[in-house]
């Protein structure tokens, strides 16, 4: 049996600089008309100041998340604190909220669905948002 390969893109644009969103029903979606029985789900941004990661669909963690990324990486769009804004750029925060949090997940595809542990979902971080960024979706198999 040939292997399948379908490719598809999401565009999101969230309204806050800071943000998450849960994109698992748009996954199984793809993964349905992939018509892929067995086979992997590759999800990634298609940004740098983007991720896609899985985990928990719990407000209270996604507020952890935004409270523990702002320590560790906070807005500032002053060239001082980060050298990536002498370019005229002020999101040096938001590439470092990316290397974090991740740009892909990959998920086993069993029987035609995706198969996650408990509780697993997978989100679109968005780190520098207030446009439109794409997220894609590869799905390869049988």
């Amino acid at each position: 049996m040939p292997m399948k390969s379908h490719r598809q893109t999401l565009t999101l644009n969230l309204p806050t600089r800071m943000g998450f969103q849960n994109i698992t029903p748009e996954v199984t979606a793809a993964v349905a008309r992939s018509g892929v029985a067995e086979g992997l789900c590759l999800v990634n941004a298609m940004h740098i100041t983007a991720s896609v990661f899985i985990n928990d669909d719990e407000p209270g963690l996604h507020a952890d998340y935004a409270r523990w990324l702002e320590q560790l990486a906070p807005y500032d769009p002053s060239p001082q604190r980060y050298h990536h804004n002498r370019t005229g750029e002020d999101n040096g925060d938001a590439h470092h909220k990316r290397q974090l949090m991740g740009r892909e997940v990959v998920v086993a595809i069993t029987a035609g669905k995706l198969d996650f542990g408990p509780w697993e979902q997978i989100f679109y971080g968005e780190f520098d948002g207030r446009r439109d960024k794409r997220v894609l979706i590869k799905i390869i198999g049988e």
